[in-house]
C-alpha cells in the first residue's frame, strides 16, 4: 500500500504540531544572529574600533558553532531532540543576561564572552531543529518544509535589524536592554518545551542504537559523497551570507549613501527580500526539484554580486538587494539535500553541517580587505562562494536527471 506522505505527514502520522513548535526556534536564532550585524557597527561607533576589530564579534560567535557542533550532535543523539532544544535555550538565556555584567565591565572582550555563550546555545538549537524539520513529513518535501521553517528565521532577522537597529542608532545605545528582554522570552519558551512531547523519528536501518554514541556514524557519513559536497557548499554559503550581512551597514555608509540609522532600515528591507525569497522558494519547490532551484538561485546570486563589483554607484544596490532574494533558499535547501536518505546518520550529519557557520569568521578577511583597499573589493569573496553553491546545484541536477533517464 502506498505511504501517505506529504508536507507534514509520513507513514500515517501527522507532524503539524511538532513542526509549529520547532519553527518558533527559527525566529529566535534569526533574531540573535541578525543583532550581530547591528552590534558590529554599534561597537565601532561606541568603542572607536576598526572594521577588522569589530569582526571579532562574528569570529567569536561563529567559532562557537565550529567548536560545539559535534558535542551538540552527540548530546542530541544520546538524549533526543527535545532535551537538546531545552539545553540550548537555557544557554541562550544565560548568555543574554550576561550582557548586564558586561555593560558594567565596559570592555569589548566581556561582550565577546557573552556572545560565545549565546552561540553555544544556538548551535544546540540549530543542530536539533534543522534535521528534525526535514523528518517531519515526506522525503520529497523536506527542502520545501525546511525552507518554510527557515522563513521565520528571516522574520526574526528582519525584526532584529529594525527594532534593535533603531534603538541603538537612535541615541540610547544601552545594548543590554534588548538582550535582557530576549533572555526572558527564551526562558519562557524553554519552559514550554519542557512540557511538550516531541516525537523521536525512528529509522529501521540498524544504526539507531549505535548513533546514540556517535563515533561510528560520524565515520560513516564521510562515505556519502553528496553529503561531503553539501558540506563544502554550505560552508561557502555561510561565508558569503554572513560576510554580506555583517558588511552591509559598513558598505552603504562607507560609500557615502546614507547614515547608520538609515542603513539599518535598508538592511531590514533587504532581509524582507530574504524572507520573501524563503516563503516563495518553499512554495515553488512544491513543483520544481530542489536541486534545480538551488542551481537557478546560485546563478542569480553570482549575477547580483558581479553587478556590485562593477561599482555602478547606487545602481549596485540593485545587485546587493537582489542577492538577498536569490540566496534565501540556499541554507535550508543545501542542508536538506546533504542529509537526504541518511536515516539514523541524520543527527550526526547535522552536527557536522552545523560547524559551517564558522564561515562567519570570513568577515575578518572582508574587514582586512576593506581596511586595506576600498569598500567594493571585498565582494570578491562572496562571488567565489556563490559560484561554489551553483556548482553543487548543477552537480545534483545532473545526477537527478541521469537517474530519471535510467528509470
Amino acid at each position: 500500500m502506498k505511504q501517505d506522505n506529504g508536507l507534514f505527514r509520513a507513514n500515517g502520522t501527522n507532524y503539524m504540531v511538532p513542526f509549529v513548535l520547532i519553527t518558533t526556534l527559527f525566529f529566535l536564532w534569526g533574531f540573535a544572529r541578525a543583532i550581530l550585524d547591528v552590534l558590529n557597527k554599534h561597537f565601532q561607533n561606541e568603542m572607536h574600533i576598526s572594521i577588522t576589530q569589530s569582526s571579532l564579534i562574528q569570529v567569536t560567535t561563529y567559532m562557537g558553532y565550529f567548536l560545539m557542533a559535534i558535542p551538540a550532535g552527540l548530546f542530541i543523539n544520546r538524549f533526543g531532540y527535545r532535551r537538546g532544544v531545552v539545553f540550548g535555550l537555557l544557554l541562550f538565556a544565560l548568555g543574554s543576561w550576561l550582557f548586564v555584567p558586561c555593560t558594567e565591565a565596559g570592555t569589548f572582550d566581556a561582550y565577546l564572552f557573552a556572545l560565545f555563550i549565546i552561540s553555544v546555545g544556538l548551535v544546540f538549537l540549530e543542530t536539533a531543529a534543522n534535521p528534525y524539520v526535514t523528518e517531519l513529513g515526506g522525503k520529497n518535501s523536506a527542502s520545501s518544509r525546511l525552507n518554510l521553517s527557515q522563513s521565520f528565521n528571516g522574520l526574526g532577522c528582519l525584526f532584529a535589524t529594525f527594532a534593535v537597529g533603531q534603538f541603538l542608532f537612535g541615541g540610547d545605545g544601552n545594548v543590554e536592554i534588548p538582550y535582557v528582554i530576549l533572555g526572558f522570552v527564551v526562558l519562557v519558551i524553554a519552559g514550554i518545551f519542557t512540557r511538550v512531547d516531541l516525537p523521536e523519528i525512528r529509522h529501521n536501518d540498524g544504526l539507531e542504537e549505535k548513533a546514540k554514541y556517535g563515533r561510528e556514524p560520524l565515520m560513516r557519513i564521510w562515505h556519502h559523497k553528496f553529503f561531503v559536497y553539501g558540506l563544502i557548499a554550505l560552508l561557502a554559503y555561510e561565508i558569503a551570507e554572513i560576510s554580506i550581512n555583517s558588511y552591509f551597514i559598513n558598505y552603504v555608509t562607507g560609500m557615502g549613501w546614507m547614515d547608520d540609522r538609515t542603513a539599518s532600515m535598508v538592511l531590514t528591507g533587504a532581509l524582507a527580500f530574504f524572507m520573501v525569497g524563503r516563503f516563495g522558494g518553499s512554495f515553488i519547490m512544491r513543483w520544481i526539484p530542489a536541486e534545480k532551484m538551488l542551481l537557478i538561485c546560485g546563478c542569480g546570486s553570482v549575477a547580483c554580486i558581479m553587478l556590485v563589483l562593477m561599482n555602478f554607484g547606487r545602481i549596485s544596490m540593485i545587485g546587493l538587494l537582489g542577492n538577498y532574494l536569490f540566496e534565501a533558499i540556499m541554507f535550508p535547501t543545501i542542508f536538506s539535500l546533504a542529509v537526504r536518505n541518511l536515516g539514523s546518520l541524520t543527527k550526526s550529519a547535522s552536527s557536522i553541517l552545523m560547524m559551517t557557520p564558522v564561515g562567519g569568521c570570513g568577515f575578518l578577511l572582508v574587514g582586512i580587505i576593506a581596511d586595506d583597499t576600498d569598500m567594493v573589493v571585498p565582494f570578491i569573496i562572496p562571488l567565489l562562494c556563490y559560484i561554489t553553491v551553483a556548482l553543487y546545484g548543477f552537480g545534483l541536477t545532473v545526477h537527478r536527471e541521469e537517474h530519471v533517464d535510467e528509470d
